[in-house]
């Protein structure tokens, strides 16, 4: 799994970023936005200045690894001489289907996926015994799992197809936590004037608390470090902002 980032202007954070995702065709879940400069204006709006975001996506690797290779499931092969018909949303659920129950027989959970199709893609919902394992520490076996069903589906299709796994309802409950987390770091750092770094957190994560408190004019936020131990920093800015 790698990154790339774009930057992009617009008069304000949210229109830099609704003119990000229509570039990227992505939704707003699926990146991680940093804001470089807010949008600022002088005495009566004159001589304002944009506001520019870097905006940070996952790709897949170009090469599958050997992991994903013993886990994939096995494809129809094309008619030699024809091009293999687009996949929809119901091809691609029937896909993701036969994947995950192969995924969870070799895991050894008595799980089953529940797949919802709608306009924005499909939704998994993993149900069944101590589906908790499926879950992981900070969500990073269902980070895992979702990322090789991704894979095994959209390889080599266009467009995409949009992939959500969940289990337990983890993903809102972790959701919520971090916005919580994000106010408490934010009002820390406005009451001690200084900068709070957080425990390392994966793209999505990181975004959750960037899109937090990217209108808290009071603070600041970007990411440092590299993956896996990339962190969120929450700092202070007051009368500079």
């Amino acid at each position: 799994m790698s990154y790339k980032s774009i930057e992009v202007s617009g008069k304000t954070e949210e229109e830099a970023v609704k003119k990000a995702l229509a570039e990227l065709s992505m939704d707003r879940d699926q990146v991680s936005i940093k804001i470089l400069a807010r949008a600022k204006s002088s005495f009566l709006g004159l001589k304002s200045s944009p506001a520019v975001i870097m905006v940070t996506y996952e790709v897949d690797d170009p090469e599958i690894t050997s992991q994903e290779a013993q886990l994939e499931a096995p494809e129809p092969q094309a008619t030699a001489g024809t091009a293999a018909a687009p996949v929809g949303q119901s091809a691609a659920a029937d896909k993701a289907e036969t994947f995950l129950a192969g995924l969870l027989e070799k895991m050894n959970v008595s799980a089953v996926p529940v797949i919802d199709t709608n306009e924005r893609g499909l939704s998994i919902e993993l149900k069944g015994e101590n589906v908790g394992a499926l879950i992981g520490r900070r969500g990073e076996t269902l980070d895992a799992i979702q990322h090789l069903t991704n894979y095994c589906v959209n390889r080599g299709m266009e467009p995409r197809v949009r992939i959500h796994i969940d289990a337990e309802n983890y993903r809102q409950k972790r959701e919520e936590a971090l916005e919580q987390l994000a106010q408490r770091m934010a009002e820390k750092a406005i009451k001690f004037k200084r900068s709070f770094t957080l425990e390392p957190m994966n793209a999505y994560e990181r975004h959750v608390i960037h899109t937090q408190l990217q209108t808290n004019d009071m603070v600041k936020t970007y990411s440092t470090g590299s993956e896996p131990g990339r962190r969120v920093v929450v700092s202070y800015v007051g009368d500079d902002n």
